[in-house]
């Protein structure tokens, strides 16, 4: 395992580039695309001189990965020397959030309606 090309790998990957994007400018406003960017990395190892059953031989191993991903943040809008924030809408978390809620309050409605009848 290379831990040195593993390093040079992740510092690649986590520049500011994947942050922020390269402006663009076009009629006298340029934007500046954001995204969040998050990642993690883990590495493993072992050696093993010799068991304690009479069949087993000795063993090494290792191992190591890094996983890195982005999603887009919003941007930064600069129009006539004024920045202004446009954060990206994620439309799917927010049906899907929508649909949690309806299903909860459903299944709270049920509960009781089914108190109310027991009790009459």
């Amino acid at each position: 395992m290379d831990i040195n090309g593993m390093i040079d790998k992740v510092r690649d990957s986590a520049t500011v580039t994947r942050v922020f994007g390269e402006p663009i400018t076009q009629d006298g406003v340029t934007v500046i695309p954001v995204a969040r960017v998050g990642g993690g990395g883990g590495g493993g190892g072992g050696r093993r001189e010799g068991g304690e059953n009479a069949g087993e031989q000795a063993g090494e191993g290792s191992g190591g990965g890094f996983g890195a991903g982005a999603v887009g943040a919003g941007v930064f809008v600069i129009k006539d020397g004024e920045v202004r924030w446009q954060p990206a809408i994620d439309y799917n978390k927010i049906i899907l959030g929508g649909q949690v809620v309806a299903v909860v309050a459903l299944l709270t409605l049920r509960t009781f309606a089914r108190r109310r009848a027991r009790r009459r």
